[in-house]
This record gives structure tokens, sequence and C-alpha cells, in this order.
């Protein structure tokens, strides 16, 4: 009996239909959510779900959906060719398939992943480095994150796609040179939980960057411990949206 055992990551035992209902209405509300935080509004940012049967395609938000209306409904199934299965003349967001359909095509374990433009992802991704572990927040990536090195600003290829999914390799972050961040999960709450946090502790990285003191590796990996488990990111995403009066 886990102190977190009411934070789930996905229903167990649910049908192929129920656990695709879940993760389009956990996408929607992960958009409401960046909504809510002024995140994305000229629509630069994506969430994205695999669908639970057909495993190389996964569902996007339509791109003439603003994150605040985003639902289940407005949420697009897109294939492996980058173009909807479901629907005619539907408008996508073109960076969130080259970007997101690469890196679930290279981890079977991720569910998810999420990528927007924030005060504090965006600006700190200039300095290409990681995190250095400021705060708490940052300990959650204590050996869970990379940079990608990449001036691709705009990522328009399936190639750059394949080269930012390989810098994530294993890692639950990635800092996109440039450009902002990029956290995936083994659920769409996983995801968005982990983004929150990076945001977090990019604002730290950004303000105390000049004086600040970093903690040490032996106290960042003690924090790990409590801040680094699936856990933590589901209880952030419960709580934030609950907080907001969004769930």
């Amino acid at each position: 009996m886990g102190l977190f055992e009411q934070f789930i990551a996905e229903p167990e035992g649910a049908s192929l239909d129920e656990l695709r209902a879940w993760r389009r209405e956990r996408a929607a509300l992960a958009y409401r959510t960046m909504a809510a935080s002024r995140w994305g509004e000229l629509g630069d940012g994506h969430v994205t779900a695999r669908d639970p049967e057909r495993l190389d395609h996964f569902w996007l938000l339509r791109y003439d959906v603003p994150f605040p209306e985003a639902t289940a409904d407005a949420m697009v199934l897109i294939g492996p060719d980058g173009k909807p299965a479901e629907g005619q003349g539907v408008t996508i967001n073109v960076a969130a398939y080259f970007i997101h359909s690469p890196i679930l095509a290279a981890r079977p374990d991720v569910i998810s992943a999420v990528h927007t433009h924030t005060p504090y992802g965006t600006p700190f991704s200039a300095f290409v480095e990681p995190l250095a572990m400021m705060s708490q927040e940052s300990c959650a990536f204590v050996d869970r994150q990379a940079v990608w090195d990449n001036e691709m600003v705009d990522v328009l290829d399936i190639e750059s796609g394949k080269d930012l999914a390989a810098a994530l390799d294993d890692k639950r972050l990635v800092t996109m040179r440039n450009h902002g961040l990029l956290t995936v999960g083994a659920s769409v709450d996983e995801a968005m939980g982990w983004f929150i946090l990076a945001e977090r502790a990019a604002e730290t990285h950004v303000k105390a960057r000049q004086g600040g003191k970093p903690i040490s590796d032996e106290a960042a990996r003690a924090a790990a411990e409590s801040m680094a488990p699936t856990d933590t990111a589901l209880k952030v995403f419960d709580w934030v949206t609950r907080s907001r009066g969004l769930a």
C-alpha cells in the first residue's frame, strides 16, 4: 500500500476501447493544463498518446483547436506515415509528427511525449546543457536527462526526429537546443508530470544561474530517492489539475 496509490498511471484491466478513451481524455486534459499555465498560446506545443491497439499510431490534438478547448473528441489518430488515420482534411502540427513519431518508435516503453515552449524551459535550452541540481525538482532528473545539441529548431523531417530520439535514448527528459524541453512517460499523466517538474527546475536554473549554489551529487541522489519514482510525476499532474479546477 503505497503513499501515492490513489494516483494511477492507467486503469488496470481496461478494454482496448476503454484504454483508448482514457488516453485521449488524459491527453486533452494535459493540453488544458498547458493552457492554464499560459503555455502554447501560439500553438507551439504538443502532447501525444500512443494508441493501445495500433501501436505505431498516436493521438494528437487537431491543429485548429486552441489548447483551452482541447477535448477527447478533438484528438486525431496519426499513422506512421504522418497522415490522419481517421477523418478527411484534418490539420495537424506537422512538427509534432516529426518529433513524436521517431521517439515512440524507438521507445516501446513510452506511451506519451510532451513538448511546448515555456517561459523558462525555452531560455534554459539556450545554455545547451543539462539541468544543474539547483532545486528539489531537478533531482527528479538525476541520471535521467539528455541534451539534443542540434541547431534544427524547426524539426521538419523524420531524420531530425530520429536524431532527437537517439539523444533522448532511455531518459525521461531531453533539452532541445534553443527550443525547449521534452519529456516522456509510460502514461500521459507521467509525461506531463515530468514536464511540469522540468519547467520548475528550469526556472530555478535560469533565475539562480548567477550566484546559485548547486546541490551536491550525494544530496541530489538522496533526494532522487523520493523525487525520481513514477509516483512523483503522477502526483504532480493530479495535484496541478485539481488545484486549477481542471479535473
